[in-house]
């Protein structure tokens, strides 16, 4: 990228919504696995979801003091995006905690692919926030032994759980996208930015790859 992204057109305005989805995901992350501790079926169980769900308010605290420093209003950052997050998680409702625990997994590591994606076209600091937030330091990999084991005990467990990882990669595809297009900020962002339409579909493309690589992870075909 030879631009300073910081001369994109609407940079400002990008960054307040880089910053207020990312933000806001976080704390809806938080709430989603705050919530389903209580149906999880051990103690054990219920101490790693609750250490995954504290990092994730951890990254929305970080996030918000980021932007209080910037004069950014969090809570106005935010709002933009309550309707469309709310939209998403009402499509992808899990049927009980264990594919609320692959959605966790494999719905959020898409998104937060994405994010990664888009904090190449933002400064260095905000980049370096970003990159901290986006950062799980492995709390979510309990995941993979449960869904390891769910399939030694219940072979049919596979089927149900892959058709659900391709239905989250397909809703999570297309809230990417729609961030990325329909906020204006945004898409000036990446157009400032020199990304083409092939640079566009070929990071649609490594946000799939990454995906596969994680439904393999857990035993599940993509």
């Amino acid at each position: 990228m030879d631009q300073d992204p910081s001369e994109a057109p609407g940079y400002d305005a990008a960054v307040v919504d880089l910053l207020g989805v990312l933000a806001y995901g976080e704390l809806t992350a938080f709430i989603r696995m705050a919530a389903d501790c209580d149906v999880a079926p051990t103690l054990s169980l219920k101490s790693q979801m609750g250490q995954l769900a504290t990092t994730d308010y951890l990254h929305y605290q970080q996030l918000s003091e980021h932007m209080v420093g910037r004069g950014i209003d969090p809570e106005a950052a935010m709002a933009p995006f309550v309707a469309p997050i709310a939209a998403f998680h009402e499509r992808t409702r899990p049927r009980g905690w264990l594919e609320g625990l692959v959605k966790a997994y494999v719905g959020d590591g898409i998104a937060k692919d994405f994010y990664r994606e888009m904090s190449a076209f933002v400064d260095e600091e905000t980049q370096g926030v970003m990159q901290g937030a986006l950062e799980d330091a492995g709390h979510a990999d309990f995941v993979v032994q449960i869904v390891r084991d769910s399939i030694r005990t219940d072979r049919s467990t596979a089927g149900r759980l892959a058709l659900w990882g391709r239905r989250l990669l397909g809703e999570a595809l297309s809230q990417a996208q729609a961030v990325a297009v329909e906020r204006e900020a945004m898409a000036a962002l990446l157009v400032g930015g020199g990304v083409d339409l092939g640079e566009v579909g070929r990071m649609f493309t490594r946000l799939t790859d990454n995906h596969q690589r994680r439904m393999t992870r857990m035993g599940l075909d993509s």
